[in-house]
């Protein structure tokens, strides 16, 4: 591991003033600490934010403010979060183990990196930490890779739970850093690779993520479904976040879908609930609107299993919260 300086912030104002090229924030650490001990990460200063007082969940008006430093077990135990937003709750348990979210803090979910192993590996090319020296992926072993959104530099997925919920919520990314304070919606923190696949958010330097505030619970009923290879401490692969209302008539009045796992961001289905909403809630629409939705993926040799995946598990997850 290279060697670094280290600084405790005192204030948020304080950690932005500190940050200069090669810095990074240090929340709790449950992903940047293993990415400097590979060497992908290598800052020359660790800013730490753990200690700002940004670990409150709080309810403003009809919204829920979460604060940045907010452990995910504490996030996903909030009576608040379990009753307004269960989806939310569902999304953080489903993630890494329980030691993990003890020390996962809300702005270090939604900032982790992909786990593709091409970006672990500091032996291989990779345009996200080398940019312009390829991607191996696309040839090589890309089964858990992106299907949705990718481009020619980069194939990758983003890995957390919690930001699926989070994109099917609407939810707001409250940010302040050296050009003031700002509001960031969700989706719109992620963006697609492009050709800088090295900028997984359109975070600015010296931007640090204060709080996330979550708009009025959405009406119906929700659910937060994962995918994966064994039953925990298991990256999806495929997984969703969705709500539906269906009128007394039976005429679908909100619809918010967000898939995860398929792309280098929370994909949010915007195709498929423009098809749900005013239509009939029946599993022949859900169907449509989940083949219309995945219809713009271009999948690769070894990960087209993810669209029958997704497809089914949209319309499973629909036909449950249908009445």
């Amino acid at each position: 591991m290279k060697r670094f300086e280290y600084a405790r912030a005192g204030s948020p104002s304080d950690a932005v003033r500190r940050f200069r090229p090669g810095t990074m924030y240090l929340g709790g650490g449950t992903n940047l600490v293993d990415l400097m001990r590979l060497g992908v990460a290598e800052p020359d200063l660790l800013v730490d934010v753990s200690r700002l007082p940004l670990d409150v969940i709080e309810p403003v008006g009809d919204r829920l403010r979460v604060g940045a430093a907010v452990r995910n077990t504490d996030l996903a135990a909030d009576p608040l979060v379990r009753t307004h937003y269960p989806m939310l709750a569902r999304a953080v348990l489903a993630g890494a183990s329980g030691q993990v979210r003890n020390m996962a803090t809300v702005a270090g979910n939604l900032l982790q990196r992909t786990r593709c192993a091409y970006f672990q590996d500091v032996s291989r090319p990779c345009n996200k930490r080398r940019p312009g020296s390829g991607c191996p992926a696309i040839e090589g072993d890309h089964g858990n890779l992106a299907v949705l959104g990718a481009s020619g530099a980069c194939v990758a997925t983003h890995p957390s739970d919690m930001a699926v919920a989070l994109a099917a919520l609407d939810a707001e990314v409250h940010v302040t850093g050296p050009g003031g304070d700002r509001i960031i919606p969700m989706p719109g923190l992620h963006r697609l690779p492009g050709e800088e696949p090295e900028r997984d958010t359109v975070l600015e330097p010296g931007d640090l993520i204060t709080a996330v505030e979550l708009p009025a619970s959405p009406p119906g009923a929700s659910a937060y479904r994962k995918v994966r290879e064994r039953a925990s401490f298991a990256f999806a692969l495929v997984s969703i976040a969705a709500s539906l209302d269906v009128g007394s008539d039976g005429v679908v009045s909100d619809c918010r879908i967000a898939l995860g796992s398929v792309a280098h961001v929370p994909w949010r289905a915007e195709r498929a609930e423009r098809l749900l909403i005013g239509g009939p809630a029946t599993g022949a629409a859900f169907l449509e609107a989940a083949e219309a939705e995945l219809d713009q993926a271009r999948p690769l040799p070894r990960n087209a299993y993810k669209l029958p995946l997704a497809r089914n598990l949209i319309v499973a997850t629909l036909e449950e919260l249908a009445p």
